[in-house]
């Protein structure tokens, strides 16, 4: 479980400039989600999709899985477009901070 403590030291002085809703369970985040028009996309590393190929929009969430295990099926099922981040060689997949860091970077530079 995340504390309103771990996510202000982690989003340091970034906080004001996010958007960020609780919300209560997935049913509810996906209620959400569909009457606003959001387009659900997953990174994961059973995509095949690069980001780097892929057309950000306004209004997109980013999801990202655990390291460890990813997401579950019946999320990523629910996804709109499922992304992967090229890798190397027998390289399974990089940490999740960087991968946040690479694919926002690249929406921003999309979106401007």
């Amino acid at each position: 479980p995340r504390s309103d403590k771990a996510l202000k030291r982690a989003g340091m002085d970034y906080l004001e400039m996010a958007a960020l809703t609780r919300h209560v369970d997935w049913h509810a985040f996906e209620e959400w989600r569909k009457a606003d028009s959001h387009r659900l996309v997953l990174l994961s590393t059973k995509a095949t999709t690069a980001y780097t190929s892929f057309s950000f929009a306004d209004g997109d969430v980013l999801l990202f899985g655990r390291e460890s295990a990813g997401v579950p099926d019946p999320v990523h099922q629910a996804a709109d477009a499922r992304l992967t981040i090229p890798m190397q060689g027998t390289a399974r997949s990089i940490n999740v901070a960087l991968s946040v860091a690479m694919v926002v970077g690249e929406a921003i530079r999309q979106l401007g």
